[in-house]
């Protein structure tokens, strides 16, 4: 069986073609500025040198197109027709009280999807444009969306209710949802494996932090509480997201500038965060190297990221009463030291031992690492995330008709003996070129 994968964003598109039978990628890659001009894609077949494609795509219909003619191209393609695919698994970042899990794409799944556009306007709607596409161009394969809210579905009410007016999550749906939730569960996972233990017999604090970040705290497996809110906005600083303010600044700006709420909310979701900070940078590689020249808001940008989610940490240490473990995933999670000891400096007393010179050396995207000490009652580990692998294995086991909650993800990647093979053949090159 061969699966499609697709994550459609408002500019781009990734994918990935996964061989479930041999348990390898076939292929990955992603279309870049969709909608925008100047659109290319960049295609990495198993085992070979990525290929890079100039080529406009002015929508999503478009761009999935390219995927497919990618995908089956006689010199860098990795399949001989289109017939090849199996199924087809979609990201769709908000599913809303409506799904709990993932589920086959009909009519009626999409009109709900795009009902909840309201509540994630610069996503669904990029989301339901990819599977409308790639539906047209795959008419006859069963398709399968994949929420980022389900895996936070467990949450108790008094941790997804926000202290306002009932009415308003009757009426309206305001809660706390959460996000990153296929990452989050992935990292889970892969965490319990190292720690030697079954899923439900671990608790976490697991950290995604790149552009967007959140974490969430974990109880036997299971999501009990996560930073981001109603919408990704709340929780932790981000590249571009202010995270958690006072919510009266937003009518105080008003009356100050004399914008709208919506123009409001805009400067919080993509001109606040690190950017904000700095008034300079987003990237946080970018932020490092200012900081090591001296830039002093780039220093403050690493010292405010660090401490909020020390902060969370320790909120989070005290909803779970006992954490096995602290795990980091993302871009910055992955690839940041700097971040990680200072988030995590001063927490001895929980537990939290962490060794610097295992934290200086886990640099790479392309390998788990266990940066605290031997004798850390509470162990942290840097674990790249895969959220493709998250949903090839949803798509499999509906298809297979065995989707059944209490047994999902038992297959490749809970096995201690799962490699993704793209990432040990990256890190293989890295080592290589001596990085």
């Amino acid at each position: 069986m061969k699966i499609l994968t697709l994550n459609c964003g408002s500019s781009s598109v990734k994918y990935q073609v996964y061989d479930w039978e041999q348990k390898i990628p076939l292929a990955q890659g992603v279309v870049e500025r969709v909608t925008i001009g100047d659109s290319f894609i960049k295609h990495t077949p198993f085992g070979k040198d990525p290929v890079k494609i100039s080529h406009e795509c002015p929508d999503h219909q478009e761009a999935i197109k390219l995927v497919m003619d990618t995908l089956t191209h006689p010199e860098y393609g990795v399949l001989k027709d289109l017939s090849e695919i199996d199924a087809v698994g979609h990201r769709v970042v908000h599913g809303g009280e409506e799904f709990t899990k993932s589920i086959l794409i009909k009519d009626e799944v999409i009109k709900t999807f795009e009902e909840l556009s309201s509540l994630a306007p610069l996503h669904n709607p990029a989301n339901v444009k990819g599977i409308k596409a790639a539906m047209a161009l795959l008419p006859d394969v069963p398709h399968v969306a994949v929420m980022d809210t389900a895996f936070h579905q467990t949450m108790p009410e008094y941790a997804y209710l926000y202290a306002a007016p009932r009415r308003w999550y009757e009426a309206y749906g305001v809660r706390r949802y959460g996000f990153h939730g296929t990452s989050h569960l992935y990292v889970s996972r892969r965490a319990a494996v190292l720690l030697g233990k079954k899923p439900h017999e671990v608790n976490l604090i697991t950290c995604h932090i790149g552009n967007g970040a959140s974490m969430t705290a974990i109880r036997n497996g299971k999501s009990v509480d996560h930073s981001m809110g109603f919408t990704p906005l709340e929780g932790l600083i981000m590249g571009t997201r202010s995270g958690d303010l006072d919510p009266a600044i937003i009518t105080y700006i008003m009356e100050k500038e004399h914008i709208s709420a919506e123009e409001v909310l805009y400067i919080l979701n993509k001109k606040s965060g690190i950017l904000g900070i700095t008034e300079k940078y987003a990237d946080r590689r970018d932020v490092e190297i200012a900081a090591e020249k001296g830039d002093k808001l780039a220093k403050l940008a690493i010292e405010m990221e660090a401490y909020r989610i020390k902060k969370y940490i320790g909120a989070y240490y005290a909803v779970l009463g006992k954490v096995d473990a602290i795990v980091f995933t993302a871009g910055v999670g992955e690839r940041s030291p700097i971040i990680r000891e200072k988030a995590l400096s001063g927490l001895e007393n929980m537990g939290i031992y962490l060794d610097k010179e295992r934290n200086k050396n886990a640099m790479s995207r392309n390998r788990e690492f266990t940066i605290s000490t031997d004798d850390s009652p509470v162990k942290v580990f840097v674990i790249p995330t895969d959220e493709e692998i998250v949903f090839t294995e949803d798509v499999v086991a509906i298809v297979e008709g065995r989707y059944d909650i209490p047994e999902r993800y038992t297959y490749s990647f809970e096995s201690p003996k799962y490699v993704n093979k793209l990432r040990e053949l990256a890190y293989k090159k890295e080592k290589e070129k001596g990085h």
